[in-house]
């Protein structure tokens, strides 16, 4: 099986670009950061004090995470409840960064994306799946934009859902996320040595996938 790694900040358009790029090729898109979402909100709903590690682990011992396609969209479930319309709340983005440096967690989804790996011809983005989950991943992208341009993507897409958002707390949100990721003790968030880098500030989606499948082409002759 063939494996694509793409890493990278919040807000950098991973999801958005890890779907084209697999649509493209014909791979399955695994999408890290909605694991680590159903697990936080999973914590979130329970009022599971992550720094109380044996409360961690025994709430992590007790979930169950599986993904579903359903119309090729891919859906995940807890404990057997579909929770995906629950995973792009602030709160849970902002439990699922602090959590996902918690050893009960990580050890709780590690095996699974393995698996999806070694099952599948996978596109799979996140914070560490090119130097920590798939380290063998033919081919690796390290994706990145300026803070400012990741918050006004951010901010754009909270106007069209109606909301009034404030510009500078979502650039401020996002520049302690990036370190808090960057600077965690446990598969901190870094570009992989092998990896491509692109940085998408300035370009368009249609750009970006291009990048990337061009990378795919000449590291998997395909």
């Amino acid at each position: 099986m063939a494996g694509i790694a793409i890493d990278g900040p919040a807000g950098a358009g991973k999801s958005t670009i890890a779907k084209k790029v697999a649509k493209e090729l014909g791979f399955i898109y695994v999408d890290t950061g909605a694991l680590y979402r159903a697990i936080a909100h999973y914590l979130v709903t329970n009022r599971i004090d992550i720094e109380d590690e044996a409360a961690l682990t025994e709430a992590c011992e007790g979930i169950t995470v599986a993904i579903e396609y359903e119309n090729d969209v891919q859906q995940v479930y807890l404990n057997g409840e579909n929770v995906t319309p629950y995973l792009r709340t602030e709160e849970t983005g902002n439990m699922a960064s602090k959590s996902s440096a918690k050893p009960p967690v990580r050890a709780a989804l590690l095996d699974l994306q393995r698996d999806m790996a070694k099952q599948h011809n996978v596109v799979m983005d996140g914070r560490d799946i090119g130097t920590m989950v798939l380290p063998d991943a033919e081919v690796k992208i390290y994706l990145t934009a300026s803070s400012k341009e990741r918050a006004n993507r951010r901010y754009k897409e909270l106007l069209e859902k109606g909301e009034q958002p404030d510009f500078d707390k979502i650039e401020s949100d996002i520049i302690e996320r990036d370190e808090r990721d960057m600077n965690r003790a446990i598969a901190p968030l870094k570009q992989a040595e092998d990896a491509v880098l692109v940085d998408s500030s300035d370009m368009s989606i249609e750009e970006v996938v291009e990048a990337i499948l061009a990378a795919a082409r000449e590291k998997m002759r395909i």
